[in-house]
């Protein structure tokens, strides 16, 4: 991607009017146009007033973009993935960076999570189904807790009993 942009003199130059971008690049007016919407970090500073300027990076990236989409024949989406890929930060891979991750994360994160996970899933199969709303409030007005979580298994075993009765009916 680095020679297609070799490949044009860029003059030495702060800023760039749009139609020295077109001539440079060798695309029409609304071509840049339309990069501009589709390449939000094509950054084009648009002046109070004034005429839509363009800085040397700028210019560069336009190169870019048209060696992605006529050379290499990639979409629009496709060429800004490319382009963000190369623009993502490089410090991510550091070293440092991964062992202070490894660090805050711990590096067998993943097998506690595991853990948590099938114990929470044992303990969901040990309470079953949630008692219904009538045996929670007779087991309150009863008085003790314990009494409610009796009158809580007791409601549920007869929902169980009910359930299964129903089930040899609709078999005959």
């Amino acid at each position: 991607m680095a020679e297609a942009v070799a490949a044009v003199e860029i003059p030495k130059r702060a800023l760039f009017k749009p139609a020295e971008v077109c001539d440079l690049a060798s695309v029409q007016p609304y071509v840049l146009r339309t990069w501009e919407a589709e390449f939000p970090s094509l950054g084009v500073a648009k002046t109070a007033g004034g005429p839509r300027v363009y800085r040397r990076v700028d210019v560069e990236q336009v190169l870019k973009i048209k060696h992605l989409l006529l050379v290499e024949g990639l979409t629009l989406a496709g060429a800004r993935r490319k382009l963000e890929e190369h623009a993502a930060p490089v410090a991510a891979d550091a070293p440092e960076v991964i062992d202070e991750l490894k660090k805050l994360a711990g590096v067998n994160a993943r097998e506690r999570l595991t853990t948590v996970k099938r114990t929470l899933q044992s303990l969901m199969d040990l309470l079953g189904d949630p008692p219904s709303e009538g045996a929670v409030r007779k087991a309150l007005t009863s008085g003790s807790r314990a009494s409610a979580a009796r009158g809580a298994r007791a409601e549920g075993r007869k929902k169980t009993a009910a359930t299964a009765r129903r089930a040899r009916r609709k078999r005959m």
